[in-house]
């Protein structure tokens, strides 16, 4: 067979190649050295300031800007969703960093602007002193060993008050106390590193001292306030106007940060509760409920505080107009169980079970409309008694809005044997009949505040719905724990 030109170079190179792959393999040192992973880098030395907080046409953006842009190597960043208005020049060095989402632009990832291993947030109004950011860095550096992750220093005259703050995920609450988590609200610029910075969910949220508080005590971290403080630029004072729409803006703002991060109570320093949603004209913060398991227990948290609060008054008054229309009633089902436990609502249960004998409910007058008319009625106090729609039983709501409610269960003595029997069961486990020997007489138990009707034997009561040892009944591992003061 001929060999063309071609094939003879083509068969010398795959010779040459086996040849060198050969020698790699049997001299030493002859194969490349292995490279390590290239390593990401943390930023560069240095601080990068962030204008976030500012407001209104009268801003300082401009003069804070060119302040803090004045500084050697320091850059500046405007963040916000739209630009300042009245639009004003940003001087050399600082740059607007849109927040906002753009159809045709990728989404906003303010971390890559920054390049600094280092981040200052700014408050509208401060200007530089020269060396505090770096002072500011170094003991940030030099503390951070004892788990400080954030450092402070005042702006103006005005010193911030330095709070604790714990935030508690599963219960929907959020304390503050006496060491140093958290700023009171006074003007301050923050410091921190910019890995940390951007490892919260939500790094540039507003009002920035109390976003960066919240996440920052769910993280366990800790705020170091310095006595220095930056300056604060002399302005004229706002208008009354201008001053509401300030308080109105930052309320608003208040809310919907808390709101956004799952807090339903504030429990402040002095021992006084702040609430946040769950009022009769506000919706219950939980959708339907599906195979008795509320969207919340799923999440890993509790009945947020102020629903428990909420169903906590919607029992008490339900109660209370029971006992004086002489209606026989009593706790039922896991209601029962957390007055036995805990005096009190289970931590994560979602209403409140009562049974009553079904030929009193003539004689309270909100149940006798109801079962006249087949109408919701609403009573003088904003809570709504009508008929459940899944069946023989009533349900009176917190309000028309909020849909916490208590279960009325009508039972009747089933003929010829003396068991307590009802029209309509829902499948749950304590969906039992039982003696009516547990009802004559009536005890008491205390319940949410007061003392409720109860089976005269509550424990062998509950043995019966739920099997033995009825403080351990089947639920989740927090069943077993003590729940926090709600």
């Amino acid at each position: 067979m001929r060999i063309t030109p071609c094939q003879a170079a083509l068969a010398a190179a795959i010779a040459l190649n086996l040849l060198l792959l050969l020698l790699s393999r049997l001299i030493p040192g002859a194969s490349p050295p292995c490279r390590r992973p290239r390593r990401v880098p943390e930023g560069v030395p240095g601080v990068t300031v962030i204008l976030r907080d500012f407001d209104g046409p009268e801003h300082d953006v401009a003069a804070t800007a060119r302040s803090f842009a004045a500084l050697p190597g320091v850059p500046v960043l405007v963040a916000a969703e739209v630009s300042p208005y009245p639009p004003v020049p940003l001087p050399a060095g600082a740059a607007l960093l849109s927040l906002r989402p753009e159809p045709h632009r990728p989404p906003p990832r303010p971390e890559l602007a920054v390049r600094t291993r280092h981040v200052a947030l700014v408050p509208d109004g401060a200007r530089a002193a020269p060396g505090l950011l770096r002072r500011m860095r170094d003991v940030l550096e030099a503390s951070a060993d004892a788990g400080t992750k954030v450092v402070a220093a005042a702006v103006g005259q005005r010193r911030p008050r330095c709070l604790a703050v714990e935030v508690d995920i599963k219960a929907w609450t959020m304390w503050h106390g006496d060491l140093c988590g958290a700023l009171d609200g006074a003007p301050a610029v923050l410091l921190l590193r910019t890995r940390d910075l951007f490892s919260l969910p939500f790094p540039l949220s507003r009002p920035v001292a109390t976003s960066l508080s919240l996440q920052a005590a769910a993280r366990g971290w800790r705020l170091l306030l310095l006595p220095a403080a930056f300056p604060l630029a002399p302005r004229p004072p706002p208008s009354p106007h201008a001053q509401r729409r300030a308080r109105g803006a930052d309320e608003a703002r208040r809310r919907a940060l808390l709101e956004q991060f799952g807090v339903k109570l504030e429990v402040l320093a002095d021992g006084a509760r702040r609430w946040h949603g769950c009022d009769k004209d506000t919706a219950r913060c939980f959708g339907t409920v599906r195979a008795q398991s509320p969207e919340y227990l799923l999440a890993g948290r509790w009945t947020p505080p102020c629903c428990l609060r909420a169903l906590r008054a919607t029992a008490r008054h339900v109660l209370a107009q029971l006992e004086a229309a002489g209606v026989r009633h009593w706790l039922e089902g896991g209601s029962l169980l957390g007055a036995v436990r805990l005096g009190d609502i289970i931590p994560w249960d979602y209403d409140v079970d009562v049974g009553l004998y079904r030929d009193d409910v003539p004689k309270c007058r909100w149940l006798a409309a109801v079962a006249a008319t087949g109408r919701p009625v609403e009573d003088p106090q904003g809570f709504l008694w009508e008929k459940a729609a899944e069946g023989e039983f009533f349900r009176v709501h917190f309000s028309r809005t909020n849909r916490l409610h208590v279960d009325l269960w009508p039972f009747y003595v089933r003929p010829g044997a003396a068991v307590m029997t009802k029209d309509t069961w829902l499948g749950h486990r304590q969906d039992v009949e039982f003696p009516e020997r547990f009802l004559v007489p009536l005890g008491t138990v205390p319940f949410a505040g007061v003392l409720a009707k109860a089976p005269n034997d509550p424990r062998g009561f509950l043995e019966l719905k739920f099997g033995p040892g009825p403080s351990n009944p089947p639920g989740p591992p927090e069943l077993l724990q003590e729940p926090p003061d709600n």
